[in-house]
């Protein structure tokens, strides 16, 4: 049965909390009222006058904002009857401390933060197994919609061949800054200041932060490969998914059979081209035989020119508007939608200009260092500074543009979860040695 069929006979309500009131939660409340069942119980955010302000503008009335509880600190919350926590302040280290103290009162957490699930999703996710309690992508963003088009192929015999996303991608975007984001990004500051939107927090999408921190965690949640030296973003339409987003020995471009790749909306000169897939997800499956291959002809499915490769996508994901399916879930069926099950990939930090000892790291989307998607192994290997740790390391030695970051390269003023939580991760791949 599907989940608002389930919903009908469900007579209990589900009492949630939200952590942090941004962009992608306002867009959750502005939906809010018109999802049965689920009550907001708490919202922790530590500017309440304007998490009540995005409660307003989001289209809440003043008397639900008043049945509302506010908090500033997660801690004032955990005794509470709230079912499931939405963590979603974008902070890698805050919200691996709200996700350990969810797991550990025994609630269920969805991590619309995928910056904390990159840098300590297996620790988390093995936590919550252990505490019997659900650890969730966030439905809506994008790696939890990638996941869940590769869990339909899997689960109807496909091979899964490649897997991902579609964004606005430049090479020369890589050293963009909060300063000048939204000229590479298409919008004015007056449109994103209006529209509330995070010049630091939306140029993680630009310089291709993001992007990689979005496909380390579909590979860690799936098994699929990294690409052998970064993604590459090529310029690809959906009509031409099946044909390039297949291994390099098969006249396509991606390195390996069953690996992530974004592809860019734009070319090399930046011009759009057709048929883009700047919102949307995607996946490449491959017929297991040729009556299958036959078959992917026969109903008129999209292939490559071998017939061996079809591709599905969707054109837009609707980031918070489509929240609440992580929600039911988790409440109605106990499922997760997509979780970290592995600790396979790693976003590193590479320099984006020279650095001279002393100067602070601003972490993903900022002035000092951009990510770089690479396997956990080759990122422990070379103790590599994972961009999610580098808000707030000091260098303390002359680091060149370009140059890749290493943990000696920087102090770090650790905190005692994260630093459990990577030091569990890195045992994982040494002691598979």
């Amino acid at each position: 049965m599907y989940l608002h069929s389930k919903l009908q006979n469900h007579n209990e309500i589900i009492n949630v909390a939200l952590i942090g009131c941004g962009k992608f939660i306002s867009m959750f409340l502005s939906q809010y009222n018109h999802l049965n069942k689920i009550n907001i119980d708490t919202i922790v955010d530590i500017d309440i006058e304007k998490a009540k302000l995005n409660c307003i503008n989001s289209g809440l009335n003043k008397e639900t904002i008043k049945k509302i509880n506010f908090v500033n600190s997660l801690d004032d919350t955990l005794d509470r009857n709230i079912e499931i926590y939405i963590e979603a302040t974008g902070n890698p280290i805050i919200g691996t401390q709200h996700a350990s103290k969810v797991i550990q009162a025994n609630k269920n957490i969805v991590m619309v933060n995928v910056e904390a699930d990159v840098l300590c999703g297996k620790y988390l996710s093995d936590l919550a197994n252990k505490h019997n309690v659900n650890y969730s992508m966030a439905y809506g963003d994008q790696p939890s919609l990638i996941l869940e088009q590769i869990e339909w192929a899997r689960l109807n015999g496909f091979f899964v061949t490649c897997a991902g996303k579609g964004t606005k991608y430049h090479s020369s975007f890589e050293y963009s800054t909060p300063d000048n984001v939204w000229d590479n990004y298409g919008l004015t500051h007056k449109e994103a200041k209006e529209a509330g939107m995070n010049p630091k927090m939306f140029n993680s999408f630009v310089t291709g932060d993001k992007s990689s921190i979005e496909m380390a965690a579909v590979v860690n949640a799936s098994g699929l490969k990294c690409p052998n030296n970064g993604l590459s973003y090529p310029a690809v339409g959906v009509l031409d998914i099946a044909n390039k987003l297949i291994p390099k020995d098969r006249g396509g471009l991606i390195d390996h059979e069953g690996q992530v790749e974004v592809i860019s909306s734009i070319n090399n000169n930046k011009m759009q081209i057709p048929n883009d897939l700047r919102w949307g997800v995607y996946i490449v499956i491959k017929a297991q035989n040729n009556y299958a291959k036959k078959c992917f002809k026969e109903y008129g499915m999209i292939t490559d020119t071998s017939g061996n490769y079809s591709s599905i996508w969707r054109p837009y994901h609707y980031i918070g508007l489509e929240l609440a399916q992580s929600i039911y879930s988790i409440s109605l069926d106990k499922k997760s939608t997509g979780s970290t099950k592995f600790f396979n990939a790693e976003v590193i930090s590479v320099a984006k200009k020279d650095l001279f000892p002393g100067e602070v790291l601003d972490g993903e989307g900022g002035f000092a260092a951009r990510g770089r998607l690479v396997t956990s192994k080759h990122s422990t290997d070379n103790n590599f500074l994972p961009l999610g740790l580098s808000d707030g390391a000091i260098t303390n030695k002359i680091i060149k543009k370009n140059q890749l970051i290493k943990m000696n390269d920087v102090t770090i003023n650790w905190n005692p979860e994260v630093f459990k939580a990577r030091q569990y991760q890195i045992n994982l791949i040494k002691n598979q040695e």
